[in-house]
């Protein structure tokens, strides 16, 4: 059985404390690995080797040029590469998702980190035309890192999240404190056993395995962490953003959602039922972006409703090594939670279409599997409307009207995502534009790239990631303004 252990100023190291916990395979209920369960002292630890990394250390990582951070990135990519399938089944064994989405989340992985390896080397930067009233003057900005970045990520992307806040932070020359879920740190282990074998300098990546409520608050918290990322629920989220007030750290939410998936009857519903199966069940529905809420015009909700039905049904569960339809939910906890939202559902009066329960035939009795759930006939202010449930839940609701329909979509606090269905050009353009939420698409589904920004609105965060602007989010701007005449003297030339 494998032993993990956290990483602290470039040594591999247990928790102060001594403590430790189990990592489960959620298709097997199997203890699979054993690791270091650090608190606020090994936290402590990192965060001062960051520090020290970053602001002492005179010929650290930040200090690199930029060609040279991209050269390491791109090393390290290449090692990922190669290692393809050995991170792809570490993570389904992890997290329970199927094989192929695994190796997807590798391949997506190799490309966020060569994205951001060429993303650094582009010109950065702006000049400014300035008026002339203290004398001639020129001014300009220059991009540089913020400085020690905390780093904290949830179980359902485990390798993915990671290094789509690991690869930005670092090519911008920042030093990292990185606490992974507790359900899910095997690849995230992994993954800084080849950042080691990079040869970044001592103290640049830190890995620090334990609790939200110590190891998470101890960097929330900390004077000397200059921005935190957190990935996860708007309620952790919300306790984060208030710890990081204390020294007006900046700082990155990607949160909850409750997306709204739009079906006018112009779509193409075989289509649009495809794109919805994409949407909810993906990745056992333990997604931020699932499109969970389907809000569809009634003159063909049956007709959509019965063919989703049919597709939900043939999906098959196990294992995710098998590469079923749709693996585990990450943990018996989890899976207790979705199941007591569909319950309460159910009893305000949800119909369950189909679902609705524990899956545990054909070798699945000791993992937590959760069937395919479909619930119509709910209420906008039904239990499964309103709550993120995170697992292959969907409800449907009904409109008549493109403002009811828009007027539905908003009718949550999270503004993560959203998507629009219709043959109608002009009305997809005029509703999406209505949707209240960072993320759009029409007549699709989910897809995600890392040349296009990632975020939400009202609850659903705080900044954005991938892309550029996922760069951006990793350094600050600064100004300066060069005398081009050092004879002159200020406000006494001006008088």
């Amino acid at each position: 059985m494998r032993e993990l252990l956290n990483y602290i100023d470039g040594k591999w190291t247990e928790a102060l404390n001594g403590d430790g916990f189990d990592v489960i395979n959620p298709a097997t209920g199997e203890v699979i690995a054993k690791a270091a369960k650090g608190g606020r002292e090994d936290a402590r630890l990192a965060i001062a080797a960051a520090k020290r990394e970053f602001y002492s250390n005179r010929k650290g990582w930040r200090r690199l040029s930029a060609v040279k951070r991209s050269e390491v990135l791109l090393t390290v990519a290449s090692m990922l590469e190669g290692e393809r399938e050995r991170f792809a089944q570490a993570e389904t064994m992890d997290n329970g998702k199927p094989l192929r989405e695994a190796l997807g989340d590798v391949d997506d992985a190799v490309s966020y980190i060569r994205y951001y390896a060429g993303a650094v080397r582009m010109p950065s930067g702006v000049t400014y035309d300035v008026n002339d009233g203290f004398g001639p003057m020129h001014s300009y900005t220059v991009k540089e890192p913020v400085g020690v970045c905390g780093l904290i990520t949830p179980w359902n992307y485990p390798l993915l999240m990671g290094v789509q806040k690991i690869a930005p932070a670092l090519a911008a020359g920042n030093t990292i404190v990185f606490k992974p879920s507790s359900e899910t740190p095997l690849s995230t282990v992994m993954f800084f056993e080849l950042l080691e074998k990079a040869g970044l300098p001592a103290g640049t990546v830190n890995l620090v395995m334990g609790g939200g409520s110590t190891v998470g608050n101890e960097i929330a918290e900390s004077a000397d962490v200059d921005m935190v990322s957190f990935t996860g629920s708007t309620e952790v989220g919300q306790s984060i953003y208030r710890a990081a007030a204390g020294n007006v750290k900046k700082i990155g939410l990607e949160l909850g959602g409750k997306s709204p998936n739009i079906i006018f009857a112009d779509a193409d519903i075989d289509g649009a039922v495809e794109w919805a199966m994409m949407g909810v069940f993906f990745n056992q529905g333990e997604v931020c972006s699932a499109g969970s809420r389907i809000i569809i015009e009634e003159s063909v909700k049956d007709r959509f409703v019965m063919r989703l039905k049919e597709r939900a049904e043939k999906m098959t569960l196990g294992n995710g090594l098998d590469n079923p339809d749709m693996g585990p939910l990450v943990s018996e906890e989890h899976m207790k939670k979705v199941l007591k939202f569909i319950e309460q559902s159910a009893a305000e009066g949800g119909r369950i279409v189909c679902g609705g329960s524990r899956y545990t035939l054909d070798g699945c009795e000791k993992g937590f599997f959760v069937r395919p759930t479909i619930i119509d006939n709910v209420g906008k202010d039904n239990t499964a409307v309103k709550n993120e449930i995170f697992g292959p839940v969907v409800t449907v609701q009904t409109f008549k009207t493109e403002d009811e329909a828009v007027e539905l979509a908003n009718d949550t606090e999270f503004g993560l995502a959203g998507a629009v269905f219709t043959k109608d050009g002009a009305r997809a353009l005029r509703v999406v534009k209505e949707i209240r939420a960072g993320i759009t698409w029409i007549n699709c589904y989910n897809p995600a790239f890392v040349e296009a920004p990632w975020g939400g609105y009202k609850k659903s965060g705080i900044g954005r990631e991938l892309s550029t602007a996922g760069l951006e989010e990793y350094t600050e701007t600064k100004q300066i303004t060069v005398n081009l005449n050092p004879g002159t003297f200020g406000w006494y030339d001006i008088r």
